[in-house]
């Protein structure tokens, strides 16, 4: 755990960045609301792990998933998050699988690559075979000629 309660605050740069987001364009916040926000967001964040917790305590599991997140905020009367929050879920699934398929096809492509490699290597290494052939017989052709 934390050793100071400060260690638990979200750093400063993305609480900006999120309240920039939040707020209409020319609007400013002063450091003291910053402030109050960044502690009130680690407040809220410390909470819903606790109760997500205990639902997967309840489950007899020593991981946190979505549905104990999910079942938590429902729980603690934050039911107008449970939508956003299985939307945002269902995005974070949705770009997972892009990127494993994306990967995997990386990953064929590459296979691909070396199996041509291979057989144009393989390729070399016959006409390499066949030219020697070639010089040997022609060699054989002139000491036959020449005998």
């Amino acid at each position: 755990m934390a050793e100071r309660p400060e260690d638990l605050n979200l750093p400063n740069a993305v609480i900006t960045r999120i309240i920039k987001e939040a707020l209409p364009d020319g609007v400013n916040i002063c450091k003291e609301a910053r402030s109050a926000i960044s502690r009130a967001t680690s407040v809220f964040v410390l909470y819903a792990t606790s109760c997500a917790n205990n639902f997967a305590m309840k489950g007899k599991r020593k991981t946190l998933n979505a549905s104990d997140v999910l079942s938590a905020m429902e729980e603690t009367e934050f039911q107008r998050f449970v939508t956003p929050l299985k939307e945002a879920l269902e995005a974070y699934k949705r770009e997972q699988k892009g990127k494993n398929e994306a990967s995997e096809q990386k990953k064929k492509d590459k296979d691909k690559r070396t199996d041509s490699e291979e057989q144009d290597k393989s390729r070399d290494e016959d006409n390499d075979e066949d030219e020697e052939r070639l010089e040997e017989e022609e060699q054989n052709k002139e000491e036959e000629v020449d005998n």
